[in-house]
């Protein structure tokens, strides 16, 4: 039986998992006593041998092998493998509790979208939902030895009323290789196309969700199987025991008690018992143990799942589903809090206190603004208003960009006139007087400006978002007013072959 206690650690409090430590049934005391025990009596015989039935020349002798295994212990990633071990074997556990079949959603499926109030329609909906839990059942005999234990043969399945004896014949008559634990979902899916053409399903979309429903449903039971097929690589699982007990092997000998080589050399304490290899032992070892008892999660350990308790729950709830509950509402009456715009359960003396909390609206709603009345005042944004220039772009532009990005610097910015080179052919004094123009730099410049600025001048298409028209109207206005520079494009004769162009505004 799975050991449960959730209740005892619902509330942090002192000592509250102190007390767990003393639980025997699905402790790790359980599990790792025997092991515990050996390992005490192999160390303690060998002590006793080393203090008492040693010669000097042995005792020297073991020193040195002692102090070599000791050495060797820390060869051995004992943390890395065991960690790693464990947490694949954690996650396979869950994932395979995660894939037990559970009837809940197709048994509601089944029950709003098979109708009938008849007998016909009674049986429709019992037998649907029974050969998904006969299917959950085959599967569950596979792979889990207390299943196989209640139901070693497929008579006592019959017994139980899993299985008519006409459909044994059935089940029986159709040979394969290989487990046949989907037959029964093939059953389901040809009684729920005759339920279609009956009328008793009432269109081709309800038989399609209870069809996908069904999917999942049989995709669990093959996920069971696959698990239980395909295990951790053996060689992993060899690695991770060897690993262990050739680290605690070398223990053994290596943490034993030893006098000093020497006459007059200090030697370590006595400690009769050594307590911290054996809290190594106990960590290390409890460790594999856990690995070992969840790996197979199936079978009859303390922490196994439950599955016999399993089948007779979902039998049980199932076939309450699409029976007894099918169409058998309790009358639709108004609520309690019908004429209360706010609603508001009671609650108990024990939880008054809560009543008293005020509701979390979110982490900023606390939070105290400026007491400065300036700085809460609106602002709107106009293109002739100041802008803060950046200091490096201040060295290159004479007046601040309405937005800046990195699409301002492209050759094409349509939406930033401003940024565009200034022309050579304007009217102010070039800034180098001494220098010569290169023809081809002019040239090329003045045909790169009247491209853009005809890209400039097309009308905003209708697409055109109202923000980007804005954004063109502010950054024509600031382009007008601006002066154009001329610039001279420095000569190689001027600057030098290694010199690159200097452009200022």
């Amino acid at each position: 039986m799975t050991v449960s206690y959730t209740l005892k650690v619902a509330n942090s409090r002192f000592g509250g998992f102190s007390k767990l430590l003393f639980r025997w049934k699905g402790s790790i005391y359980k599990l790792l006593y025997k092991e515990f025990i050996i390992f005490v009596v192999l160390y303690a015989l060998l002590s006793i041998v080393y203090r008492q039935l040693l010669t000097e020349e042995q005792k020297r002798l073991y020193t040195k092998v002692a102090q070599y295994c000791n050495r060797s212990t820390d060869l051995i990633p004992m943390s890395f493998v065991l960690g790693f071990y464990v947490t694949l074997i954690v996650n396979r556990w869950w994932a395979q509790y995660t894939s037990i079949p559970l009837p809940d959603q197709l048994m509601c499926v089944i029950s709003s979208n098979v109708h009938g109030k008849d007998e016909r329609g009674r049986i429709l909906r019992r037998t649907l939902i029974r050969y998904a839990n006969l299917s959950a059942v085959l599967i569950l005999r596979s792979v889990s030895t207390r299943v196989l234990k209640r139901f070693p043969t497929m008579d006592h399945v019959v017994e139980a009323g899993f299985m008519t004896q006409e459909e044994r014949k059935k089940f029986e008559s159709l040979h394969s290789d290989f487990n046949k634990y989907w037959i029964p979902c093939v059953w389901f899916t040809n009684l729920a196309a005759q339920a279609r053409r009956d009328g008793r399903i009432r269109d081709d979309v309800a038989l399609r969700l209870l069809m996908d429903e069904l999917n999942l449903y049989r995709a669990k039971c093959s996920m069971l199987f696959h698990y239980d097929w395909i295990s951790i690589p053996l060689v992993y699982t060899q690695v991770v025991t060897i690993a262990v007990y050739s680290f605690f092997a070398f223990c053994l000998i290596g943490r034993q008690f030893l006098e000093p080589l020497e006459p007059g050399q200090e030697g370590d304490l006595d400690m009769y018992i050594p307590l911290s290899t054996l809290l190594q032992f106990f960590f290390y070892a409890g460790w594999l143990k856990v690995a070992e008892q969840i790996i197979n999660p199936f079978g009859e350990d303390d922490d196994d799942f439950e599955t016999n308790k399993l089948i007779d729950r979902n039998l049980q709830v199932s076939l309450l589903s699409v029976d007894d509950m099918y169409q058998n509402l309790p009358p639709t009456v108004k609520d309690k809090y019908w004429n209360e715009s706010t609603a508001q359960p009671p609650y108990t003396t024990a939880t008054a206190a809560e009543t008293l909390k005020p509701s979390f609206l979110g982490s900023t709603f606390d939070m105290r603004m400026c007491e400065d009345t300036e700085q809460s005042q609106p602002v709107e944004a106009s293109p002739s208003a100041p802008r803060i220039q950046t200091p490096l772009l201040s060295r290159f532009f004479t007046a601040a960009s309405p937005a800046i990005s990195i699409k301002n610097f492209g050759w094409g910015s349509r939406g930033h006139p401003h940024l565009r080179r200034p022309r050579v052919d304007g009217g102010l004094p070039s800034p180098y007087p001494n220098r010569s123009e290169d023809p081809e730099s002019v040239a090329r410049i003045e045909e790169e400006t009247e491209d853009e600025e005809s890209r400039a001048s097309e009308p905003t298409t209708p697409g055109c978002c109202p923000w980007e028209t804005q954004l063109l109207e502010a950054s024509e206005t600031q382009r007008k007013e601006l002066p154009l520079v001329q610039v001279k494009a420095p000569s190689s004769d001027s600057l030098g072959a290694d010199q690159p162009e200097a452009w200022e505004p």
